[in-house]
C-alpha cells in the first residue's frame, strides 16, 4: 500500500458552537498571522452559518433551528472564496510536530478537510445530485424528525424552517437546470426512485410533519400543516414534475462518472475526498479482488463445518429464500436486533476504557425511504440527552435473511458507529469542536467495519449463521473495492455488478439493487470502508507485534478514538507514536 500515506478529505457531517465570524467584508480573514485554532474558530462559525441545520443535528446549546442552507451557487461561490483564503493562511503556518496535541489535531484535520474539498470541486456534486442516497431528501426530512419544539419559540423556529423548504426545492431545481445546460446530470436509472420518494413525503405520516406530532399542540399542528399544504406540498411537487417531465429525458444514459464533464479527474478526486487515502482505480479494483478471494475462503470453511454440501453461491442464494433463514414479519426483523443490542453494550468495557453516555435507539425507516434504506445511524447529541438513532432495513422480511442482521447492528450501533461518533462528541473541551464534529468516511466507516469482526472476537456472533452473515457483509465491502472502481473506470454494467454482489454476499436481492445505485449515484464513496478498516486493522497487528505481551486492546482502542475523526494518515502518525512510547 505504497499509497498509504497520501492524506485527503472529511465528508461534510459536522457542526459546532457559535464563534464570532471575524471576517472583512469581502468575505476573507482579517488578520494573516493568527495562530490555528483562531482560523479553526472562524472555520467552524462560517460552517454553522452555511450549514444551519447542523445545530440541530448535534444538539448544540445556543443554536437556531430556524434555516435552512442556501444551496444557491451563488453563495456556494462566496464560499469556495474562503475556503481558498483558508488554505493559503494555513500553508504559512508550520504544520505542528507535537503529535497528539491539540493544535496537530486541529491543523490536520482541517488543512485536509479544505484541500480535498477544493480538489472535490472538479466533479460539481452540486449540479447532478439527484439519487436516494446523495438528493436533498435523503438528509434534510430526518432533521424535521429531530427538530425541537418545547417552547413556543422553537415551536416558530419550526415554522420558519419549513417555510424555507420551498426557496430551497425551487433552488435545488435551478441549479439541476444549469446542470443539464453544462453537461453535468445524474445518471437516468437514478431518478424514477427520487420521484416516488419525494412523493411519498407527501403523505399523512410524512418526517416534515413530525413537529407538528411531537409537540401536542394543536394550534401550532394545524399552523405547521398549513404551511406544508400551502407552501411545501406544491413545491414538492414542483421539483418531482421538473424531474418527470424535464430531468428524465435530459439525464445521462451512462452509469459511470466519466459521463459527467471532467468525470475521468472526478473519480481520485472523489476517493481521496471520501477515503483520505488516494489509491489509484486500479489498485482498488486489485485490492478488492484479493480481499473477495480471502473472504471467500473464510466462508467456505465455516460452510464446511456446519452446512454440509453447501457452496458459497448455493447458500448464498438460499439465505434470502429458504424460509429457514428468513424472517416472518417486520416486527420479527426489528426485534431480532432489539434483543442483541443490550446484550452488545453490556460487552464493551472488555474493549474500551471510555465509554459514551448517549443511549442508542433502533428504528425501522421511515415509510418514504423504505425501499432504498439498507441501513444507517443517524448522531446523537452532544450533550449525551438525545439518543443515536440505527434506522433499520425491514421491507420484505420473507426474504430479509437472519444472516448479516447482527453484523449490521454493530455496525451501526456497538462498537461501531454510535460508539465512535458518541464517544468524539462527547470528548469536551480537550480537543478543538472541529475534531469532536467533523468526520471522514475512511475513518468512520473503516472503524465500523473494523467493528464488526471486533463483535467476533467478543462473541456477540449466536453461531454459524450469524459468522456467515459477518463474513458476507466484510466481502460486500470488499466487492464495493471491486464493483466502484469497476463501474466508474472500467466499464462494468449495472446488471455486472448486482451479479458480482449476488455472488458473493447473502444480502437481499433488493438492498444489493439499491446498493448498486447508490455506488452509481455517489463514486469514491464506498471504497472508504474497506480502505479504512484494512488501515485499522494493520496498524493494530503493527502495535501487537512490537508490543507483544505489553500490548493492550482496551488502550489502542481508546488510542485510536480519543483524537474524534482525524484522516487515516494522521491515525498512522498517531499509533506509530503511541507503540514507540509504550515500548
Amino acid at each position: 500500500m505504497g499509497w498509504r500515506r497520501v492524506i485527503a478529505k472529511t465528508v461534510a457531517t459536522l457542526l459546532t458552537v457559535t464563534f464570532s465570524l471575524g471576517t472583512s467584508g469581502c468575505g476573507e480573514p482579517e488578520n494573516r498571522s493568527r495562530s490555528i485554532e483562531a482560523i479553526a474558530d472562524e472555520y467552524l462559525a462560517a460552517l454553522l452559518q452555511r450549514e444551519p441545520e447542523l445545530g440541530t443535528t448535534y444538539g448544540i446549546p445556543g443554536s437556531r433551528h430556524d434555516r435552512l442552507p442556501d444551496n444557491s451557487l451563488e453563495a456556494l461561490a462566496v464560499w469556495q472564496q474562503r475556503e481558498d483564503a483558508w488554505l493559503a493562511e494555513l500553508d504559512r503556518i508550520r504544520a505542528p510536530a507535537e503529535i497528539g496535541s491539540r493544535d496537530w489535531v486541529t491543523y490536520g484535520i482541517l488543512r485536509e478537510a479544505l484541500a480535498a474539498s477544493i480538489g472535490d470541486r472538479v466533479c460539481r456534486n452540486e449540479l447532478w445530485s439527484v439519487s436516494s442516497a446523495t438528493g436533498w431528501h435523503s438528509q434534510l426530512p430526518a432533521v424535521f424528525e429531530i427538530q425541537p419544539v418545547d417552547t413556543p419559540e422553537l415551536r416558530q423556529q419550526a415554522l420558519d424552517r419549513l417555510s424555507n423548504l420551498a426557496v430551497y426545492l425551487d433552488t435545488e431545481v435551478r441549479n439541476l437546470r444549469k446542470g443539464l445546460e453544462a453537461g453535468y446530470s445524474a445518471p437516468r436509472l437514478n431518478v424514477p426512485a427520487v420521484i416516488e420518494e419525494n412523493r411519498a413525503l407527501l403523505a399523512e405520516n410524512s418526517p416534515l410533519l413530525s413537529p407538528g406530532i411531537r409537540a401536542k399542540d394543536p394550534a401550532f399542528a394545524a399552523r405547521l400543516r398549513a404551511v406544508f399544504d400551502r407552501e411545501v406540498v406544491p413545491a414538492v411537487q414542483r421539483y418531482t414534475a421538473f424531474l418527470e417531465d424535464t430531468y428524465l429525458e435530459g439525464a445521462r444514459e451512462s452509469i459511470a462518472v466519466s459521463g459527467n464533464p471532467n468525470g475521468e479527474q472526478c473519480y481520485p478526486a472523489a476517493v481521496r475526498y471520501f477515503a483520505t487515502l488516494e489509491p489509484t482505480a486500479a489498485e482498488i479494483h486489485a485490492l478488492g479482488v484479493k480481499q473477495i478471494a480471502a473472504i471467500r475462503a473464510e466462508m467456505q470453511a465455516v460452510i464446511d463445518a456446519h452446512f454440509g454440501g453447501e457452496t458459497i453461491g448455493s447458500l448464498m442464494a438460499r439465505l434470502n429464500a429458504d424460509p429457514k433463514f428468513t424472517f416472518r414479519t417486520r416486527q420479527g426483523v426489528l426485534d431480532y436486533s432489539l434483543a442483541a443490542l443490550g446484550a452488545a453494550r453490556e460487552r464493551m468495557s472488555d474493549a474500551f476504557g471510555r465509554l459514551p453516555k448517549a443511549e442508542v435507539e433502533i428504528k425501522p425507516y421511515p415509510k418514504y425511504r423504505e425501499g432504498s434504506g439498507t441501513g444507517e445511524y443517524h448522531s446523537s447529541s452532544e450533550d449525551g440527552s438525545r439518543p443515536g438513532i440505527y434506522y433499520i432495513a425491514v421491507v420484505n422480511p420473507e426474504r430479509r435473511s437472519i444472516a448479516g442482521q447482527l453484523s449490521v447492528l454493530y455496525h451501526e450501533t456497538y462498537p461501531g458507529h454510535h460508539l465512535q461518533g458518541a464517544i468524539a462528541l462527547e470528548l469536551g473541551d480537550r480537543v478543538h469542536p472541529l475534531a469532536r464534529y467533523l468526520g471522514n468516511s475512511g475513518y468512520s466507516e473503516g472503524w465500523a467495519l473494523y467493528s464488526e469482526r471486533l463483535a467476533d472476537e467478543l462473541g456477540l456472533y449466536a453461531g454459524p449463521l450469524d459468522k456467515i452473515g459477518m463474513l458476507s457483509d466484510q466481502a460486500a465491502r470488499a466487492a464495493r473495492l471491486v464493483i466502484d472502481s469497476g463501474i466508474h473506470t472500467m466499464g462494468w454494467t449495472r446488471e455486472q455488478a448486482v451479479e458480482y454482489l449476488l455472488a458473493n454476499t447473502a444480502w437481499v436481492p433488493g438492498d444489493i439493487e439499491s446498493e448498486i445505485d447508490r455506488y452509481i449515484a455517489w463514486p469514491g464513496q464506498a471504497n472508504a470502508y474497506m480502505l479504512g478498516m484494512l488501515e485499522i486493522r494493520r496498524l493494530r497487528d503493527l502495535a501487537e507485534a512490537q508490543l507483544g505481551k505489553r500490548f493492550d486492546l482496551r488502550a489502542f482502542h481508546d488510542r485510536v478514538l480519543e483524537n474524534g475523526s482525524i484522516t487515516l494518515p494522521m491515525l498512522e502518525e498517531s499509533i506509530e507514536a503511541w507503540i514507540a512510547a509504550h515500548s
